[in-house]
């Protein structure tokens, strides 16, 4: 599996679980998280695995010491998509940059 493959299966996987999410009163906020998820997955699915932003997370660690593994996101990246709401799926995608600027050397 490619790199940006794994990203966009985290991604949609999160936003399944959005989906899955039941809470009183949300105001659609899971619903609206949900699909600017799936569509951050599907974006994510057309980046190729040289992308600058994809070779960002593996300089990261996000894809295991070598850079060849399952995308295993950091805590900054899981808090950025936890909490994502709505948005561009560029947008998150910087987000999740500039959640690691400090990671990075």
């Amino acid at each position: 599996m490619s790199r940006t493959e794994s990203l966009a299966d985290y991604l949609r996987d999160q936003g399944r679980r959005k989906l899955d999410r039941v809470e009183a009163r949300d105001g659609g906020r899971n619903a609206r998280s949900a699909l600017a998820l799936l569509d951050a997955a599907v974006y994510t699915r057309s980046l190729k695995d040289d992308d600058p932003f994809v070779a960002v997370l593996a300089e990261a660690g996000c894809f295991g010491p070598q850079g060849t593994g399952e995308f295993e996101p950091t805590d900054r990246v899981a808090r950025v998509v936890r909490f994502w709401e709505s948005g561009e799926p560029w947008q998150l995608l910087m987000a999740i940059r500039f959640a690691l600027q400090g990671v990075l050397t």
